[in-house]
Formats: structure tokens, sequence, C-alpha cells
């Protein structure tokens, strides 16, 4: 049987004479290269949703990948594809590398440049490793199609647009139905989940940033635990303090959760931080909530070439939602689609801020009315993204089909 062997690397010369020698080895199938790292999950995702025998046997990371440095990504990939093979193509084969990769979860690490008989000793005794594992494993599943729970990102167009609401009734929509879920505050300067929902805490996300492997003892203690079962992992109380928190700690702290809880939700806020950037990155879902004007419809565009630009995620990789729509906006859910050139989410939520008011000024927006048609909204948009159960999605199909409705007429 041919060795599957997928190769990363974002510069097209490089790839180019690696995919060259590849196609030499023998009993080799080197298979169309991905460019960056969102490719490379994706598509390693995909192969995964298809049959667990699709997945390839051996991937090869070029060290200038990127976005994500090569040693996160290649620690994702071990995460939640444990038995695929990752090799690291570098130009500094030193013990001090070969430790970190090893450390990451590479099975091999190959110097620059390249040799054929180093790349093919290589590559044979990888895909002998994950031929094994898969063997051992006896094709499990829950092990060869990924490992982890959904993470899914809420990020506002711009500020006032009800990122932080979306965000938790989201979560809270998710753990209602019966899937462990995290909340997460990445708005790190003026995160708002711990006033909606009037708590008072000790530990923040920042306890997390100077920590290199978070184990679950370490997780559990920051996290705080609320009364409705949710985990929530809050933005610090000093905004200063945000600053500790980077894209590698970022990264570091949602995969601690996401091999803890079935769903992560992340509240990103409106501002764009290196943290923010990297949950965006890594999430299998990434929401943008705008409002039915102008501004916030051409902050949503602004935002969205940002994030392409920046090479953190292309257009049609992101759900827009509409928030406070109402029958009398002139912009409709159409409308914010052609102008951003991204996916739309079929739960438009509707205005209604005298639902919203009694138990936001309270923080107990966990109280939230179940006959609130925002609530409704939310908690359909939650079934939509497939956060809840069957069951759950059952019990408030009757505010989704309102909302969907409604939609309609509009369109």
């Amino acid at each position: 049987m041919p060795t599957r062997i997928l190769p990363a690397g974002a510069d097209p010369d490089a790839v180019r004479s690696l995919v060259t020698l590849l196609s030499q080895l023998p009993d080799a199938e080197p298979q169309p290269p991905v460019v960056d790292s969102t490719q490379l999950l994706d598509t390693l995702a995909r192969l995964a949703a298809e049959s667990v025998e699709e997945l390839p046997e051996v991937v090869v990371v070029h060290e200038r990948v990127g976005p994500v440095p090569a040693l996160d990504l290649i620690r994702e990939v071990a995460l939640r594809f444990p038995a695929v093979g990752v090799i690291l193509v570098t130009t500094d084969a030193g013990p001090g590398l070969f430790a970190a990769a090893m450390d990451a979860g590479a099975r091999g690490l190959v110097a620059l440049p390249l040799s054929y008989e180093e790349l093919a000793g290589r590559v044979q005794a990888v895909a002998q490793w994950s031929t094994g594992v898969r063997r051992h494993l006896g094709h499990g599943t829950d092990v060869l199609g990924g490992v982890g729970g959904t993470v899914v990102t809420v990020s506002g167009a711009k500020g006032g647009v009800g990122t932080t609401l979306a965000a938790i009734q989201l979560a809270l929509a998710a753990q209602a139905s019966g899937r462990p879920t995290a909340l997460v505050d990445l708005d790190l300067q003026t995160g708002d989940i711990a006033s909606y929902l009037d708590i008072q805490f000790r530990r923040s996300v920042a306890d997390l940033a100077s920590i290199t492997d978070i184990s679950p003892r370490v997780l559990a203690d920051a996290v705080f635990r609320h009364d409705t079962g949710l985990a929530l992992l809050l933005a610090p109380a000093e905004g200063e303090r945000g600053e500790e928190v980077g894209d590698r700690a970022a990264r570091q702290i949602v995969r601690a959760l996401r091999s803890r809880y079935e769903v992560v939700v992340v509240d990103c806020g409106a501002q764009l931080s290196g943290a923010g950037a990297a949950a965006v990155e890594m999430a299998d879902t990434a929401l943008l909530v705008t409002t039915p004007d102008v501004i916030a419809v051409r902050a949503a565009k602004r935002t969205v070439r940002m994030w392409d630009r920046l090479q953190i995620r292309k257009a049609e990789e992101t759900t827009t939602v509409v928030n406070r729509l109402a029958r009398s906006s002139e912009i409709q859910p159409a409308l914010v689609r052609r102008i951003t050139g991204t996916a739309l989410a079929r739960t438009a939520v509707p205005a209604n801020f005298r639902e919203l008011q009694a138990v936001v000024d309270a923080g107990r927006v966990h109280e939230l009315d179940s006959r609130s048609t925002v609530k409704q909204a939310l908690w359909a948009l939650a079934a939509e993204l497939g956060l809840v159960k069957a069951a759950a999605e059952g019990a408030h199909r009757g505010g989704g089909r309102g909302a969907v409705g409604f939609r309609r007429r509009k369109e």
C-alpha cells in the first residue's frame, strides 16, 4: 500500500523541490501541497470527516509554513490527529530544535538542504509508526477523527454589536443540551462576561499565560464554575494584564480547553489582539457579529479584509451573524453577505432590547426568559452551528422557525 504524504509550506520553490523528491521515494504517494496552517488543518479535518482511511500517513511541514509557527502547528496536528506522523523540515537540525520538535509531537526532523537518503529513511520510519498506531487502535474513529471539542469564536465588527451576549447564549445553549462547555473571555482589556453573569473571580486567563504545559489540574484552578454548569475562563480584572496573553499562550489555552470540553466558545471582542487572532485561526467556526446599519457593516467588511491580509481567516471561512434585525431595517442579511463576502448564518437575531434590559442591568443574562425572541434566535443559532444535541435542538425548534420565517419574508 502506498504511503500518502501531505506536504505543507508557504515557500513555493521549497515545496516544489520537496514534492519532487517525495515523488521519487518508493511506494510514496504525495498529495497536493497545502500552503498554510489553516489549509492543512482544514484538509485533515475534511479527510477525517469523510473517512479515517483517507487521512495521510505522513505530513511534512516546512519550517516557514505560517501563519502559525511550525512547532505550534505540529502540536495542533498531534493533538487532533494523533495517528498522523509529522516530519519537520528545517535549516536548524541542532539538538535544541530537535528536542522542541519531539516535545511538540513530531515524529522526525529532516535538515535542509534535503538529502534523498535522509528523507526516504525518515518517511519510511514515520509511515511504519503511523500504520502500527492505526492497527493497534483498530481504526478507532474517536481517536483518528481528531481529538478535542468544537471551538467557536465570536468577534464583533465593532464595539456594541452584541458580541458578548451572543457568546454567552451560545455557550448556555450548548451546556443546557448536555455538552460540557467552556466560555472564554479573550476580550482582554474590556471583557464583560463576568459583569453579564454578576460573578466575582480570582483567577483569569492571564494566570495561564506564563505556563508552558497546562495540565488538567492547572486548568481547573483557573476555571470558574458557574451555577449553570459553564466553565468560565475570564479576562483579567486589571485590563493592563491582558498584554501578558500573547498568541502562543492563547493557542495553548484553547488546546487545553478543547481537550477537556466538548464545546469551547471564545468571546474575542471587537479589537484584534494576538491572542484573539490565534483563537480565530484555530477555530472550527469563526462568527462575526454585526448589526444592520452602515457603520457596523462597513466595520465587518474591514475586519474580514484585515483577517484575510493577515492570513488569519478567509472571508468564505467566516460566518456573519446579523444582530438586532428589524422589519424596518434597510440593510438586510442578503446585502450583508454580498458586502462582506462571508457565509451568512441562516438565523438572524431580532431587535428587542426590552427583553434584555432587566437581566443585563442585574447581571443575570443566564436567567433570560425562554420566551424571549432574542434567546430563541440565539439558541436556534447554536443548533444551526451544531453546538447542541439533537434533543435540545428539537426543544427550541419553535423559536428557530420563527426566526427563519421572519428572515424569509424580508429576503
